[in-house]
């Protein structure tokens, strides 16, 4: 069985972002919604900025008794995943409940409850004898990262098959792919996918820190974050998240759904090298977007426009530039790529499906997103980025990859239904 999978709705909550009209609007004007920290005081870290999403939970609708106990991340994601839902149409209700699963990604799962309780616990780190008398009840469903796709599960009455998956940066790449994978199989016909981040704590902020992978530009929060710009020196911390339907294209044809794109194909491979270290030549990822687009049974040629990883660091924008020309060819000289990260920072696993929702934006709009504050060439980077400003350019089909510590790169190609040879 390979049944062809489509996506018929999606939910967002980003940086500047609270719906996924006013993402567009945030993407498509070129606007960027990095600001200095205000969940903490950031003045002890190195870097200082981040993306915040300014989340209203009780104003989304969740109760006194789902804000206790679901983590940040997770409200995100139940949010994410009733908007998506309703965007699509479905009755979930008429479906059988087993054949509908839920497939989330994330890198930290419930970082900012499990620091808040242990900074209970501990009296904020002044003793080493934790007494459980101040335990949280919740505690469990902060531990287990897989209660964070049950609860997306029970809000939705999903009794298929139900996963969490956790790749670090790829994680909501592989999520939608792996929930692609088990329609294409037959395992579900309905899934809701997608991924969540919440990563802006101390710990969070300090881990990255220590590392330097994140940007120094602490005086200029719009414009720290500075994909394939010769003088980036980082990446900005960011939360975030966006969930999709994902069904069979049979399915959603014969119920008049709107479809936004079809998942023509997903790879993944790693690079089995270094945790943190990219190879230059970016074998890896040029190998899983040549498997993902034979998967669609297309042409490098076909690719309308590239959705990068654009991190905003030297090796990772070295690295997916020479993927690009090794998967694509000479063709990669001739198609927009650009990196939203630029505006929204980086939401570590949350951050490829943020970027699958713009690729599907891009897709309705037929228009190109930019590479916000990228000023200065780097030599090295040299293909055709759409710095700052968006471009309206046919966008049949989009390529959208990730770069995730571990050595996991991951490309997933989306189509308009029928543009794929499958």
């Amino acid at each position: 069985m390979n049944r062809r999978v489509v996506i018929t709705g999606m939910g967002v909550r980003a940086p500047g972002a609270l719906d996924t009209k006013r993402f567009w609007e945030l993407l498509s004007a070129g606007r960027t919604a990095t600001r200095r920290i205000s969940f903490f005081d950031p003045a002890p870290y190195r870097s200082q900025v981040a993306g915040e999403v300014d989340f209203d939970a009780a104003g989304e609708g969740l109760t006194p008794r789902e804000l206790r106990r679901m983590d940040r991340a997770t409200q995100f994601a139940v949010v994410c995943a009733r908007d998506a839902v309703a965007d699509s149409g479905i009755d979930l209700g008429a479906l059988p409940p087993h054949r509908t699963g839920v497939s989330l990604g994330s890198a930290v799962a419930a970082a900012t409850s499990l620091e808040r309780e242990y900074l209970v616990l501990s009296d904020s780190g002044r003793t080493w004898n934790m007494s459980t008398d101040h335990l949280s009840p919740h505690m469990f469903d902060y531990m287990v990262p897989s209660s964070m796709p049950a609860e997306i599960a029970w809000a939705v009455n999903a009794e298929g098959p139900v996963a969490m998956v956790s790749d670090g940066c790829t994680s909501g790449l592989d999520a939608v792919g792996h929930a692609a994978a088990l329609i294409r199989e037959g395992s579900a016909d309905v899934m809701i996918a997608g991924a969540t981040d919440t990563p802006i704590t101390p710990i969070v902020v300090a881990c990255f820190d220590a590392i330097k992978a994140t940007t120094t530009y602490n005086d200029d929060p719009a414009h720290a974050s500075r994909p394939f710009d010769g003088t980036r020196n980082g990446f900005v911390l960011a939360e975030g998240a966006a969930v999709f339907v994902l069904e069979e294209l049979t399915a959603a044809v014969r119920r008049g759904a709107r479809v936004y794109a079809e998942v023509g194909g997903f790879a993944t491979r790693c690079n089995a090298y270094h945790m943190t270290g990219l190879k230059a030549d970016g074998r890896e990822m040029a190998e899983a977007i040549r498997a993902a687009l034979d998967q669609a049974r297309l042409n490098p040629s076909d690719v309308d426009y590239i959705n990068a990883h654009g991190s905003g660091t030297k090796q990772n924008d070295r690295h997916e530039t020479a993927a690009f020309k090794r998967s694509l060819g000479e063709h990669a000289y001739k198609t927009p790529v650009s990196s939203i990260k630029s505006m929204v920072g980086h939401s570590l696993g949350a951050i490829g499906s943020v970027e699958i929702a713009a690729s599907l934006l891009a897709m309705q709009h037929h228009t190109v997103p930019p590479t916000a504050n990228l000023q200065v060439a780097d030599p090295v980077c040299d293909l055709d980025y759409v710095p700052n400003t968006a471009r309206e350019h046919r966008t049949d089909t989009v390529l959208t990859v990730g770069s995730g510590f571990g050595g996991f790169q991951s490309a997933m190609v989306l189509t308009q239904p029928g543009r794929s040879g499958a």
